[in-house]
């Protein structure tokens, strides 16, 4: 195993400034889940890997998404066949990997007369779908009768309902995962970094790509940095990579937009994960989670900036109706929505195909100065889509002259996290250091929680809190939000507030009032510890308090098209 790398904000200026002393067998450009999957694999194989991400990690599509590792059920009435047993399998593999972040949610799909789905296609799409996901025993579908369905959850619409299916699917903290993909692969030597931006692309003589230039977006600092193979896993941003390249040709993506709202559970008292029909013959999901429910997702073609998709007024309605028409004794309004997020998917455009019907599937490419892209797929098949392009980079280094590598190793290797001897296990190992948290000092319901979030990594936070009560009192922060504080900083590279808020704690996805109260000392807090200028501090607080805006006040208009490139640090005014 090469030497661990760093995966702190303490330490990430100086480790910045060191990277062009490097040659890395392979750079990759994109921090969401796919390049996080990459980077893991080829590690793991012994190649010598350099990552870096324009914003923070997962902020794209991969902390924006419904937050399911699920198995595409729809792609069944598409045929997609291939893809449901695919991404099927995969989900289990995520599970096992990692089963602090992912866990099994009971899925209902009510049947109406004249849904999209009647009582016999369900009951042998699902049986389908069992077989060809692979589900094991426990988890295989079962078919309910009305009455049994309406018991599941009692707020569904009675009219016309003949029953409905009952069926396993994974939910996930989307954010999450790609940080402990990542976690996994610094601890194997790999070398991350946010908030570092490929501005453009090194070619040698003969037009061969050879490196990366890369900008730190928080100081304007520039490196060189030279690699073997570069893989371009940018997500929405794969063509403007491509354009860079000069080889955006042929086929390139659709942007959809997809948005989804969370309520209280006091004003949408959901039981039960429920997949159903919209008045519009879309389906979507209503999920309960920690005291909410959340709902989504549109599907709409976007055409603005996919650095900050937002919610229209538009789309809130949207939402709203598909819940009064299936849950119609739910009275909210506009006022009970407590927050929200837009997220883009980066598909491959299909001719005279509408947003629902793209197909999810992945494609590689590869460019004639030898620059490797990856696109479309889904956050469940992040892992195969991974092995897939690492396989070819090695076959493509091994014919230039370079090394062989040998087979991926990721099917069975759990991420940060998750090594705590498979998901069988996982219930005790929460039981377990419950215990040792509550021993220690830590309020016991603190501990659990800290245990079922953290899983494996949970002694470190056990440790931050023995050694940092002293700081709580002075910081203005209860353990509770400074300990997961200091381990994000320390050990997951958060280095603005917004990266706090949402990808390492999702406070302001799903407890918006958590994130309001502690947002200050949070704030004076990581100042303090990561020196940042009055600039600096001004700059982090007002991007937190649009964040919170977005979430919370959707816009009357999508904005207009988006600029051809994203902007680069130099557009924007130093911040030190």
């Amino acid at each position: 195993m090469k030497q661990v790398q760093s995966f702190s904000s303490k330490d990430r200026k100086a480790r910045f400034q060191g990277i062009a002393k490097n040659h890395y067998e392979l750079i990759i450009i994109g921090g969401g889940i796919t390049g996080a999957g990459i980077a893991l694999d080829a590690v793991t194989r012994g190649m010598s890997v350099l990552l870096v991400e324009m914003q923070d990690f997962a902020a794209g599509t991969s902390s924006r998404s419904t937050k399911l590792v699920h198995g595409g059920l729809r792609y069944l009435k598409q045929f997609e066949v291939g893809m449901v047993a695919e991404v099927g399998k995969e989900r289990a593999v995520v599970y096992e990997n990692g089963p602090h972040v992912t866990t099994p949610e009971w899925m209902l799909l009510p049947i109406h007369r004249g849904g999209t789905f009647g009582k016999f296609s369900t009951s042998i799409g699902l049986r389908v779908y069992d077989f060809l996901a692979g589900v094991k025993r426990g988890e295989r579908r079962s078919m309910l009768s009305a009455s049994e369905t309406l018991k599941r959850e009692p707020l569904l619409k009675q009219d016309g309902l003949k029953g409905g299916g009952y069926y396993v699917e994974y939910r996930t903290d989307d954010a999450r995962l790609t940080l402990e993909v990542m976690k996994e692969a610094a601890a194997r030597g790999a070398v991350l970094f946010n908030y570092a931006k490929a501005e453009s692309l090194n070619y040698d003589a003969n037009g061969r790509v050879t490196g990366i230039t890369v900008r730190d977006m928080l100081d304007g600092t520039v490196k060189n940095v030279s690699g073997t193979k570069i893989v371009n896993a940018a997500g929405p941003w794969v063509d403007q990579v491509r354009e860079m390249d000069k080889s955006k040709k042929g086929k390139m993506l659709q942007l959809t937009k997809g948005v989804h709202l969370v309520i209280d559970q006091s004003k949408f008292p959901l039981r039960q994960a429920v997949y159903f029909d919209t008045p519009d013959g879309r389906m979507v999901f209503a999920i309960p989670r920690d005291g909410k429910a959340y709902v989504g997702t549109t599907d709409t073609v976007y055409k603005a900036d996919p650095t900050h998709p937002i919610i229209t007024v538009e789309d809130r309605d949207y939402i709203l109706e598909a819940i009064h028409y299936m849950f119609p004794g739910v009275k909210i309004t506009a006022a009970d929505v407590e927050s929200g997020w837009a997220g883009v998917r980066p598909l491959i455009l299909e001719e005279g195909k509408s947003p629902s019907e793209i197909s999810r599937k992945d494609e590689i490419w590869e460019s004639p100065s030898g620059l490797i892209t990856i696109a479309g797929g889904k956050l469940t098949g992040y892992r195969k889509m991974a092995d897939t392009v690492v396989d070819l980079v090695a076959k493509r280094v091994q014919e230039g002259g370079g090394k062989a590598y040998g087979p991926g190793l990721t099917k069975t290797l759990p991420i940060s996290g998750g090594h705590v001897g498979g998901s069988s296990k996982f219930p005790d190992f929460v039981r377990q250091q419950t215990e040792t948290g509550a021993a220690q000092g830590v309020d016991r319901k603190l501990a659990e929680q800290w245990a079922r979030m953290y899983g494996s990594n949970v002694s470190v936070l056990f440790r931050m809190a023995k050694e940092g009560s002293n700081q709580a009192e002075a910081s203005a922060l209860p353990v509770a939000v400074l300990v997961p504080l200091m381990y994000a900083i320390e050990q997951e590279m958060a280095s603005k507030p917004v990266d706090f808020f949402i990808r390492r704690t999702g406070s302001l996805l799903f407890d918006i009032e958590w994130t309001r109260k502690w947002k200050q000392p949070v704030i004076d807090y990581m100042a303090a510890e990561l020196s940042w200028s009055d600039v600096q501090k001004a700059e982090y607080t007002q991007e937190l308090d649009e964040e919170l805006s977005s979430a919370t006040q959707p816009a009357a208009h999508e904005p207009s098209a988006a600029p051809s490139v994203s902007k680069s640090y130099s557009d924007k005014k130093l911040s030190s």
